[in-house]
This record gives C-alpha cells, structure tokens and sequence, in this order.
C-alpha cells in the first residue's frame, strides 16, 4: 500500500510547460512545410477518422485490477496511410464511476480539459481520490498537426488495497511438516489444500478475488480454475514485500451454494533446499495464504469472503511433494473429486481447520508485472530409443531448448498405481545401444517429475509448481510400448513454454543465416529465463536472479520484449535486498546472501534504471530509486576508494573464452583484465549515470558531489592504467580499452590509438574471434561499429568456429550457452540455456543494423534516430520495433548497385534519418527530398511520422 499514492510531481507543471512549447513549435513546423492543400486537409483530416487513440493504458497496464498507486495514463496514435507528420498538440482525458456517465458526457470524477501538450505517456490522474476497490471508466481524445480524434474506446480500472483496515482476512495455513513430508537437504512437501464454501442470494454485479498464496497458488471456484497464470505470485524477499494479485471471477459465482478451493505449493517461500548451507540459503517457511474475494451486488451491497479460521486444510491431496529443482510427485489416485466445489462432504480425518499462521513480515503489495503463463505449446519432434532400457523407457526430443513442463495423455486402465517417471535434460548422449540423457550439468537437481496412474480410461496430466529447463524428456512406464504407438506417441505429448506474460516487441531478419539463428536463439533464452524476475538459468540447481547478467543484457531484451513492467519490479527485488548500510548483493531477490560489496554486479542496479528511462522514458522509475542508488555509491566510495581508485572487483571479465576447448576459464594472462580497472572503468560509469539522474530528482545540486569524483576518478584511472606510448590500457586487453572508449575514459587525442589496438587483437591476434567476457562484450560490437568497423563487428557475430555464438549455432545449440566452448570444456558445468553472454548483441543488431534507436534528444522514441549501419557482408535488414508509441520499421536492401530503404515512423513522433556515408544521389519516391543536409558527413533528413522509401546509389566498395 502506498500512503502517497495520491500526491502530485511539482515537475509534472513544469514539464508540462516544456511539452506546451515543444508543441507549439512542432506544430508551427509542421504546418509551414506542408504546402496550401496540405493545410486545408490538416484541419479535416480528423473528422474522416483517420486519427484514432488506440491502446490505452493505465499504469503501464490493459484494465489493471488492483492499483494501489497513483493512475497514469497513456495511448497511442494511429493514422490513415496516406497521413504523415501527425503530432499530437492536445489531449482530453475523462474519468467516471460509471460507463454510462462516461459516454454521456458526465465525468463525474476527472475532466482534464484540453491540455496543451505533446505528452502521450506517464500523464498523472488529476481527478477525486478514489477509494479502495473502486472501479473507474476512462476514455481520451487529442488534437494533433493533422486534426483531432474522437473519443477512444473506454476503458476501466479498479483501485486495489489503498490502506490497512482494506484487509479483512487472516493468514491462514499449517506451520509445520505433515507425517509424510520430509524436511531435509532434499524436501519432501505435499501440497496444502484449502477449502471454503459460501452461499449468495442476491444478483452478483462483480466479485473481484485478492490473493496471496505463498510460495505459489492455485485458485479454483466451483471446480474451475481461476485465470489463466501459473507459478503466482511472482517470487519477491517475502520479508520486505508479499505481492498479492487480483483476478476477476464474475463469471465463476453462481447464486446459491459456492465453493472455494486454494492449493498452496512450496515455490522460493518453502526453499528448495532446507537445512543446507544456512549462511548462503534462505528459506521462509511453509506454505499460507491470504485470501479476499469481494463480491458486489446489483443492490449495492458488498460482501467479502475471506481467509480465516473456518476455511477447511489438508496434506493429502494428489501433489505429493512440489520442488522447483526436483520435479513433481502427482499420485491421481488420491486425488480429491469435486473437493473445489459445493455439496462436497469432506472424508473424515481427511480435512482439519486452518490455522491462523504468521503474517509474512513484507509489505502487502499490488504485482504489476505480468504474471507467468503457458506462453506457447510445442510437439516433440520425435522419440529416441533409450539406451538404459529400451523396452519400457523412450526419450523424447521437443527439437527447442526451453523453460515449462511436460503435459501427456494416457489410457491407464489396467495400470492403477503404476508410475510414470519423467526425467528432464537438455542434451543426449548417443551410445550404441541408443541415446542416455545427460544431466551432469543439473548439479543436484532432479529435474523429475512421477505420475501415479489413476487407471482410468482418459487421464491428462501436468505439474503445478515445478518447471523444467529441458529439451528431451526420458519417458519411463508409460502404458504400452513404443512401438505399439507408431506414430501417434508424440500426440500424446506437449511442451508447454512458460514465461511472463510479455508480448514481443521486436522482429529482426536479415541476409545471414547464422545471425538470424543467434537471434532466434537468444530470444528461446530470454523467454527461458523470464520467471517473475530475471533468472541466469532454468534447469540446475540455481536458477538466480544474478545482477551481473543483466547489466546490458536488460537493454538487448528490451528490443525482443515488452520488459518495461518485470525490470520496474526486480529494481524494486534490489532495493528490498539492499543493506541498511548500503550494500547491495550479486543476486536480488536475495535467496542466495551474496553480500561481496563487487562493483560490476551491484551496478546493475543504475543501469537497468538508466534503461527504464531509455527505452522507455520513465523517468518516476529514477526518482523512486535514486535515493537508494546514491546510498550504494557513497558507501562503496567511502569504503573502498583510494586515491581515485577502485579495487573492489569479485569475478573479473567472468567467462573469457579460453583458447584451450578444454578448460572452463582463461589462463592466459594476455586476456586477463585487472579487476581494479574494471572496477574502476565501471564505478566511474556509474558516476556519470548518477550525475544524468540527480536532475531528474529533482537534487540537481546532487552533481556537485559526483563530478568531482569522476573528476578525480578518470585521473587516477588514466595515470594507473594508461600506457601513453604504445596506446592502451592495462595489459591490452580488448575488455580494457572496451571500457575506456565506451565509458569515455579515454582522451579524445588518443581514441584512435586505442581503437587500432582493440581492431588489432581482435582481427589479428584472435583472428576476428571474441577474446571478451561478460563485461567487455557488453561494449564490443557496438564500439567497433561506433568507429567505422561494422565489418568486423559482422564478421564476429556470423563466425560459426570457437569462440562465439555462431559456434554455439554450429553445434546445434538452440539457446544461448554459459560457457563459450560448454560442449568441450566441461559439460557438467555449462548452462546451455543462458544469456549473460549475449553482451550487447540484440542492442547493436537493432541499433547499428537496423538503425533504430532512440534519439540522444529524447528518451522512449519520442524523437527516434534511424542510422542503419551498411558496411559489411549483410545484403539486407527487416526489422521493426514496437516502441512505446508504436511500430518503427527499418528496411534495407543492397542490389545491383542500388541500396534502398524503408521506413515507419510511429505517430507523435519525428526521426532524424541518417544515411549511410558516401551514398550518392539519394531520391524519395523518385525524387530528390527537400532538407536533405550532409553538415554531419552524411545525409541527414528530418521526418515525421508515416511509411517513407529511398533510395540511392552506393559508393564503388559497396556494390
């Protein structure tokens, strides 16, 4: 709950003031260049329709039902084809308690007017405070360069819990182990059942379902699951925050007699491995629920069914024992038939009451991020003879890497109590009797999942509270033999793909087949390791959400996914994991107390929040965090720094690529950067990025004390590790002078000698192979295309020999490996679903390929920069990117001497087009543009929304 949730920004009337004269001029350029015709058909255009507000959001959300902030609203615009330069110059919002107010013309809780204003995201609610539960309607209409809108579509929000005396339930559960369950390194735990009915003689208007079952839920009314999520809610450090969420079960209450049913699984909240390494593990007990459903009644009475001590508990249900490492046990012979509904008569012994339990300590708090879904469904490709025993065990092969479970279908009659064992791995081995899965690299995790046969006809089964990171699946006991099924066994069988409900926000295709693949891999890998929070892996025994994997990586997914509301909430995980001393972990949710006081992993912190802002301009994101940001800086520096350095550094550039295929790590000392220039290269990053956020704070004072660290910081940098002589940083490594170029460390007069040195070992020296870890290939693609060598950035990214992503491809990886050379190295210790070692590949393949990205004079593509980069092997690029304020579309195409080039620029926006270097007679439609400029030694245009296509001639090295 959020006690200021109605309090307003000051700088919201100053920003305000800036949209209205960026508006004003916007419009004023606009209408000059359009000629006599094209103005008379601007003032009509919106009366024809063809300017429409569309995608209306609240909070970053489609009808969000339990907001317990304050509102913000946002749209997007939309406009014929044939309408270009359209700008907004104006919006209207209206706010009202009914639909019926709304569409009349009475908002009877916000008018906003007309306001003056370009602002098409983060508009703060300016209406009566609302209460909590209460649902209010909302449409907008605008005006823009090319006519006014109607009026949008409604749409609808309902307020969540806004203060304490909200919540009128009790935690309830069973603190304790049942006789059956184990609780040891390897826990046993059968899942809680819950049960409660109720009876409703009046008409039901809405019911809205608040809940928290920790670690995970599932909720069902009258038989029926509720939604359509699974592993809810998302996991959080349940002593400083307990999300709950909110589901809309209208549909599933029926006047009369009623019933609710809750299972509880273990999830992060019951850890998934207990009494072990107490120092290092965290574990918060047993499984409890909160639980509120709020029914309305077309009277306009209310009523509120809640958790407490006359809701019905049991242990002995179908789900046996629930692990995220080790699998599922599901015995569907004590499964409990019609135990959610009404009319049930509870078996004696079977149920006990509830107890009241122990609130968890954390915050009771809305989960805004999306939750987890069945995202896709995929078939096994086909089944493989099973080395171990071929006569009642096969192994399926799903053809994709990915993160779910396994769902089946079987006749088990005649089979009841026989037990069908599931084992996940991500690879095979090929013997001569047949394949053997290979689970050395799951460490301790099971990874199993057993079905105990009802023995009837038709049973369908898949886990609850587990998931797998697999891509074969070892079937032991299914009822008949393989090749009874000829072919249809694998229709017995689905993969089910589960992530968090994030649409994809970008397509990228291009000439070369291996890049296409890396992409396509990596997006696999993104989707695998999207659980409620960013995770490093989905398969072993860890599956943490490390800091230092996502330090560019967040920035890379951002262009592949709608990630804005999942990394809004993991800097909410860091903050809630920080000491009150400052510190910060490598892993956030801190499951793993990984309290080392590192620089690179910790700043992750700043650099995701920069990208917020970035990607999307959410600038409330900065001024919620800064304070704990700026915590974290000072107490690093008074803690570590010495004269101007710092060297405080916990892995290095972890995972640089060995030049054995033997070996895990480098021993190299050539590839081997200093910690203490990592360190230091990194830290003074971070002070540039506090001294870009401190305005934003509104503490633009705050500059003064980090300026003069950086100041003293570069200083000490440079002389410690800069060899002026031969022009490079450290013992030249590529990760080094990376850092001092992309970070800005370096001098002017000098950039180019370091450059040489980067382009040098990497083409010669490594043979246009990556010599990087995590850290420098954060930076290497997109420097060397920043300083004209897209060529070997190209050649690097398409490269199918060792080290780099095509090897992986080559070896017929479908995600993205922890190790670079994890087929030979040391299997057992390599991830074959990661991403930490993307760097900034998807960032630099939208941005320098295609050329989209979000202008330096704006953030969230307000103003968008179109800069494909030509030179290299690549004969085309399709990609579009689903900004915030719609699809941007870059196209290019090398033939016959000509390179031609597409482009959609979203409404409310403009972009600066800038074309590659030496192209030569440049015409749009046929004809030479006016505004064509080349003061920047390339042609640049200036345009505004709307579909765009050029062409020109290219220089002699390109045809």
């Amino acid at each position: 709950m959020n006690r200021n949730a109605f309090t307003y920004e000051p700088l919201h009337r100053i920003k305000n003031v800036l949209s209205l004269l960026t508006s004003l001029f916007c419009m004023i350029i606009v209408w000059l260049a359009l000629p006599v015709t094209g103005r008379a058909e601007a003032g009509r255009a919106g009366s024809d329709g063809l300017i429409q507000v569309r995608h209306l959001r609240c909070n970053y959300q489609v009808r969000p039902l339990n907001l317990d902030q304050a509102p913000r609203f946002g749209w997007q615009i939309t406009a014929g084809e044939q309408v270009k330069q359209v700008l907004q110059t104006a919006y209207q919002i209206q706010v009202a308690t009914s639909l019926e107010a709304l569409e009349n013309g009475h908002p009877d809780y916000w008018d906003s007017k007309k306001v003056i204003s370009d602002e098409q995201f983060q508009i703060p609610y300016g209406g009566k405070a609302p209460g909590s539960f209460q649902e209010l309607f909302w449409r907008v209409r605008i005006w823009t360069t090319k006519g006014n809108s109607g009026w949008s579509r409604p749409e609808h929000w309902r307020m969540g819990f806004l203060k304490f005396s909200d919540q009128l339930g009790s935690w309830i559960g069973y603190d304790h182990p049942f006789g059956w369950d184990r609780v040891t390194k390897f826990p046993v735990l059968s899942a809680r059942y819950l049960r409660k009915t109720f009876k409703t003689d009046k008409q039901i208007k809405s019911a809205i379902a608040y809940i928290s079952g920790l670690g995970l839920y599932e909720l069902h009314i009258n038989g029926k699951k509720a939604g359509d999520a699974v592993l809810a809610p998302a996991p959080t450090d349940y002593t400083k925050t307990v999300l709950y969420n909110a589901l809309d079960v209208t549909e599933l209450l029926r006047t009369g007699d009623n019933a609710v049913g809750v299972v509880l699984g273990s999830g992060r909240f019951f850890a998934m491995r207990q009494d072990y390494k107490p120092w290092k593990w965290r574990s918060f007990g047993f499984p409890k629920l909160y639980f509120q459903l709020r029914i309305s009644y077309a009277d306009g009475s209310v009523e509120n069914i809640v958790s407490d001590a006359s809701w019905q508990l049991t242990g002995k249900g179908p789900i046996r024992n629930n692990n995220e490492y080790d699998g599922a046990l599901y015995d569907a012979g004590m499964e409990l038939t019609g135990w959610d509904q009404p009319g049930y008569d509870p078996e004696a012994g079977l149920w006990r009451a509830a107890e009241l339990v122990e609130a968890p300590a954390g915050k009771w708090t809305a989960q805004f991020n999306p939750l987890m879904k069945i995202m896709q469904r995929i078939r096994p490709v086909k089944v493989l003879r099973s080395a171990d025993a071929p006569d009642s065990s096969f192994i399926l092969d799903m053809g994709q890497n990915m993160a779910g479970w396994l769902k089946m279908q079987l006749d088990g009659s005649g089979h009841k109590g026989d037990t069908i064992r599931l084992r996940f791995a991500e690879s095979v081995v090929k013997e001569s009797e047949g394949y053997r899965l290979y689970t050395a690299n799951l460490r301790d995790a099971r990874s199993t999942d057993h079905y105990i046969i009802k023995g009837t006809k038709k049973e369908s089964w898949s886990p609850t509270f587990t998931y797998h990171g697999f891509r074969y699946v070892e079937v032991k006991g299914y009822p008949g033999s393989p090749a009874a099924f000829k072919n249809n066994l694998l229709e017995k069988f689905t993969g089910e793909v589960i992530y968090d409900d994030l649409s994809e926000s970008g397509y990228f295709k291009c000439s070369d087949t291996t890049i296409n693949q890396i992409y396509k891999n990596a997006v696999w890998g993104i989707k695998s390791n999207y659980k409620g929070m960013p995770v490093d892996c989905p398969q072993r025994n860890e599956r943490q959400p490390w800091l230092g994997d996502r330090t560019t990586g967040a920035y890379g997914e951002s262009f592949a996914f709608h990630n804005q509301l999942l990394y809004d909430k993991w800097l909410q995980d860091i903050q809630d994991a920080q000491l009150i001393t400052g510190s910060i972990p490598d892993v956030a949710p801190s499951f793993w107390m990984y309290y080392k006081d590192d620089v690179t992993w910790p700043s992750t912190y700043l650099t995701v929040a920069d990208m917020l802002y970035h990607q999307y301009g959410d600038s409330a994101v900065i001024r919620r965090h800064y304070s704990s940001m700026k915590t974290w800086i000072r107490y690093m520096h008074h803690k570590y720094a010495k004269n101007g350095l710092m060297d405080r550094d916990s892995y290095g550039d972890w995972c640089v690529p060995p030049d054995s295929l033997k070996v895990i790590h480098s021993s190299n000392p050539a590839k081997i950067t200093p910690g203490g220039l990592i360190a230091t290269a990194t830290f003074y990053h971070d002070l540039q990025l506090m001294s870009l956020f401190a305005p934003l704070n509104g503490t633009v004072q705050d500059t003064a004390i980090f300026a003069p660290m950086a100041r003293e910081m570069k200083t000490a940098f440079n002389h410690s590790y800069f060899h002026a002589n031969e022009g490079y940083y450290g013992n030249n490594t590529v990760t080094g002078n990376l850092l001092a170029l992309a970070f800005g460390l370096a001098a002017p007069g000098d950039v180019q000698k370091i450059f040489r040195q980067i382009v040098h070992k990497t083409a010669v020296t490594y043979d246009n192979h990556i010599s990087s870890g995590v850290i420098g290939i954060q930076w290497l693609l997109r420097t060397l295309s920043r300083y004209g060598r897209n060529d070997l950035a190209l050649k690097i990214a398409a490269n199918r020999t060792y080290p780099g992503w095509g090897y992986m491809v080559d070896r017929g990886a479908t995600t993205i490996w922890e190790l670079w050379n994890g087929n030979t190295a040391n299997p057992a210790m390599n991830s074959q679903n990661h991403v930490m070692l993307l760097g900034d590949l998807l960032i630099w393949l939208y941005e320098n390929q295609a050329g989209i990205r979000s202008d330096d004079r704006a953030t969230g593509f307000k103003k968008i920069r179109l800069a494909p980069d030509i030179e290299g092997h690549l004969n085309y690029v399709k990609a579009v990117y689903q900004c915030p304020y719609g699809p941007i579309g870059s196209w290019w195409q090398k033939a016959g001497g000509k390179w031609q080039w597409e482009v959609r620029i979203p409404a409310g926006t403009t972009a600066r087009l800038h074309f590659p270097e030496g192209l030569r007679e440049i015409k749009e439609a046929g004809r030479t543009p006016r505004g064509l400029s080349d003061s920047s030694g390339a042609a640049l245009l200036e345009r505004g929304s709307g579909h765009y296509m050029f062409e020109g001639k290219l220089p002699v090295q390109n045809n």
